[in-house]
Formats: structure tokens, sequence, C-alpha cells
């Protein structure tokens, strides 16, 4: 089967940028070719697809005048349209698999697809569909839903985007753009959903997406000699350093503890807010940004993987990094975290923004002993390789590329399958 892969960017962002490529290679081992469509980077990864990207700006680097002048490239892609109409009839892909699309390609990418028949299946990473920022959450990281009625101005009043008026007027202006105009919705011929979370949270909005949907968790690669039963000497935050994961009531909750080490890894708005925490809190360690194996051993080496996000998480990449290492988990209550921690059984559960929840979890976790930690260590490992399991998810995936297209090419399912 010929599968096109298409991202805002190619290059590693985060965890919608991780699913892309990881699901590029997966295809890829069971023999089907595949090809990409992203935008024109200095930090892609190499491709010889590279020759259809399209180039884009980025509009948080922008000034005033420059983001005036991107208004209906931001909305409307033409370009980006007409280099993916390129590749189309180039490379003649039998499915289309979408990932992040907004703000750089745009929804002039799907009307391209449909232009040309072919079927488009697109893994839903985030809320972008319900909310201009994405996120259902405001400027300060507090969960918002006041955009369920598609009235989406309560982004611009309340500066959703990052605090900054003009950037929030331009997901405003794209949300309307696709209320109005040209719906996304339409052009999606099937949904899949990373957590039952985000599959009900998206149906309760919106109807439009019944009858066409899938929950398919995130994989991950499993290597016996990865796993570690063992417990570390430390608990670990590995991910983006920002507001609405919590990072603040993360280090709150350790800046006073003299008893349990906390390592932070990762990057983000909240670097120097870290730092500065680390180097006033003895038991706080800052190690930056970790990747590749220099990040397994972290993992591998630690007792706890903490989640403190405050914000509605999808299936967050962490604990499925983490539970491949059999390292069990303390997260916060709020979206798909919830299905994925058996409180009590195989980690820990607390109230999201609660400090003195989290601390009371912290203690909870400590007070396990080698038996029990073991317990909670196979349990979580167990629950990976039942739900995170790369063969399951690829299984899954073409059961969800075979029917969409039986169902949108005609004759299809009178055709082998490749």
């Amino acid at each position: 089967m010929r599968i096109l892969m298409i991202n805002a960017c190619h290059y590693m962002r985060g965890g919608a940028e991780m699913v892309y490529f990881n699901t590029a290679g997966l295809l890829k081992s069971y023999g089907h070719e595949v090809a990409y469509f992203s935008s024109l980077d200095a930090r892609n990864e190499q491709t010889e697809y590279e020759r259809y990207f399209v180039e884009t700006g980025n509009i948080r680097e922008m000034s005033l005048l420059r983001k005036i002048r991107m208004v209906p490239s931001y909305l409307y892609n033409s370009r980006a349209a007409r280099q993916l109409e390129r590749l189309i009839l180039d490379f003649r892909p039998d499915i289309a698999h979408v990932h992040i699309f907004y703000g750089v390609l745009s929804v002039s990418i799907l009307g391209m697809l449909r232009k040309h028949k072919v079927p488009v299946v697109h893994t839903v990473h985030d809320y972008r569909l319900l909310c201009p920022v994405n996120s259902l959450a405001d400027r300060n990281g507090n969960v918002c839903e006041l955009c369920k009625d598609r009235h989406y101005y309560h982004c611009i009043i309340k500066r959703c985007s990052e605090g900054i008026i003009s950037q929030s007027i331009m997901v405003t202006l794209e949300a309307y753009f696709w209320k109005y105009i040209m719906n996304p919705i339409k052009y999606i011929d099937h949904f899949i959903f990373v957590s039952d979370f985000s599959r009900s949270k998206h149906l309760e909005f919106n109807p439009d997406f019944e009858g066409r949907h899938t929950r398919i968790y995130n994989f991950t690669q499993f290597s016996e000699q990865g796993e570690s039963s063992s417990e570390g000497d430390y608990f670990l935050y590995f991910g983006r350093l920002s507001a609405e994961k919590g990072i603040k009531t993360l280090v709150s909750a350790f800046s006073n503890d003299k008893g349990h080490r906390l390592k932070i890894a990762g990057t983000g708005p909240l670097k120097e807010f870290v730092e500065e925490a680390a180097g006033t809190s003895a038991n706080i360690e800052y190690v930056g940004f970790r990747k590749g194996e220099d990040l397994a051993n972290l993992i591998r080496e630690s007792s706890f993987v903490i989640l403190p996000s405050e914000c509605y998480e999808n299936n967050p990449l962490t604990i499925v990094e983490a539970y491949s290492f059999g390292k069990p988990v303390i997260g916060a209550d709020t979206g798909g975290i919830k299905e994925l921690i058996n409180n009590g059984r195989n980690g820990f559960l607390f109230r999201s923004r609660d400090r003195k929840s989290l601390e009371s979890a912290i203690e909870n976790s400590a007070l396990l002993n080698d038996r029990e930690y073991h317990e909670f260590s196979k349990s979580v490992r167990d629950f990976a390789k039942l739900k995170f399991d790369k063969e399951k998810h690829y299984l899954d995936l073409m059961d969800v590329y075979t029917r969409v297209r039986s169902i949108t090419v005609p004759g299809y399912a009178d055709k082998d399958t490749e």
C-alpha cells in the first residue's frame, strides 16, 4: 500500500512528531511504501520527498505587519495545496494519514486530497478541532471550554494564544474560517483518537465525529534489556517545561522536601524557572533536554515517573515510554491520564493542581516495599504490552485503512489488500 504521511513539520518537535515518524517507520517495516509531505525547515530529517515540501513562516517569530500579511495563507495555503498536488500525481497514494495540518499547511491540503479522491485518515493529537489554541486551556493553562458553543471570540478576549493578542486573533480567524467556509471535519474520512477521553470530548462538542472514529493508543518499542523492575533512587519528570504541564506544582512539591530527589529533563518556556529551582533546592536536579539512550537510562534508573499535567492530556507518550521500562507513574487525574493509571494498584493519581495531593501521592509511592514495587512494575509492563504493542497497533491501523478505502474508493472492496 502507498501511504502518504502528512505533518506540519518534519523534525522531532514533540509528541505528534514522534507518532508521525514512528508510524511511518512501522508501516515501512511491514513493506508499505511511505511518502512524506510537510513544511521546509533547517531542522528537518532528510527525505527524498523534501522537494515537494512547502516554505512557510513561523507565526511566533513574525512582526505584527508580517502576521497581517500572512493571514490569507494561514487560513488557506494555496501554495501548500499546489505542492501537495505535485506529490499526489507523482506518488499516487492509496491513502493519506494526516497528523498536524493547521496553521502551517492549512485546511487547503484536505481540499486537494478530496480533489484527487485520496481517502483521508486523521490522528487527533490535540483539541484544535474544538479549540482555537488546541489545548482547551487559556493562556494561564487553566482548563477552558468557553468555545464549546463555537463562538470563538472568547479566545481573543482572553488572549488564549500565549497571552499575545495578534496570535489569538489569527487562530480565532482560522476557527471561524473552518466554521463558515471550509470545515476540515467534512474533508476527513476517519478520525483516530489516541484516548477514550479525547474521543468522548470531541463527540461531546460536535456530533459530526459520530460514526467515523476509532480509538488506537500510541505504541512503543519494547526491549527486554531495557526493562527495569528495580526501584531507583529518584523521581523523574521528562517532557515539555510549560505551565499546562504542571511544572510549578511539581517544583513546589519538591522544593521543601528533603527526603526525595527529583530529576527534570526537557525544555520549554519554563526552562529558566526550573534551572532556578534546581539552583536553590538541593533535591531538585535539572538535567536538560535528553533523548535516545540518555533518556532511556534516566527512565530506567528512576523509581517513579511523575506527570503533573494541568491540562487535558491525550495519550501521553511520557506514560507510554515509562511503562515500557516497567516504571510506574504518579499522574494528575486529568484527561486521558486516568484511563492509564489504576490508582493504588499500578501507580498513583492525585488531584491536578493540588500540591498537597501530589505530596501525598509521592509519600504513598515511597512507602512501597520491594515486593509491592515489583508488582507495580510488572503490572505497568503487562499493561503496556497489551495496550501499546506495535504489532497490535499495526493491525488496528490496517483495519482502519482498509475500511476507509472500501468506503471511499469505488471497487476497493473487491481488490486484494496489499
